[in-house]
């Protein structure tokens, strides 16, 4: 199963959102089609820019964005937010158990979008 996390300001455009997401999907070797799901903060999951890319969306409280060990560390901006880690949080959350990071955070125009991958058993 492949999913994509992404975190997004309220500045963020969906063409911002597309172009990051298009590089992280290349660097991936994943089609649109393969992706399974869109994790991201409950709050964003009725959002136009996302319902947009029509794919199946997954929110997720900040609480469990918190308690997901994630590859990299938050930037100097979410530090000074105490915003929790989203995108690969919320990538690997998407994924399921046993998932694992095959993109870590990629920070485009006010987007930051991951990927994670499910191996079947």
């Amino acid at each position: 199963m492949f999913t994509v996390g992404v975190g997004m300001s309220s500045s963020a455009r969906l063409a911002d959102l597309r172009e990051i997401l298009g590089r992280v999907l290349v660097e991936a070797g994943w089609t649109w089609n393969e992706v399974a799901a869109v994790g991201t903060t409950r709050r964003l999951v009725d959002d136009q820019r996302l319902v947009q890319l029509g794919a199946r969306l997954v929110g997720f409280d900040r609480s469990e964005l918190e308690a997901v060990a994630v590859p990299s560390r938050p930037s100097s901006a979410a530090r000074r937010l105490l915003a929790p880690p989203v995108a690969e949080a919320a990538a690997l959350l998407a994924a399921g158990t046993g998932s694992r990071i095959v993109v870590p955070k990629r920070v485009g125009r006010h987007v930051t979008i991951a990927a994670a991958v499910r191996e079947p058993r």
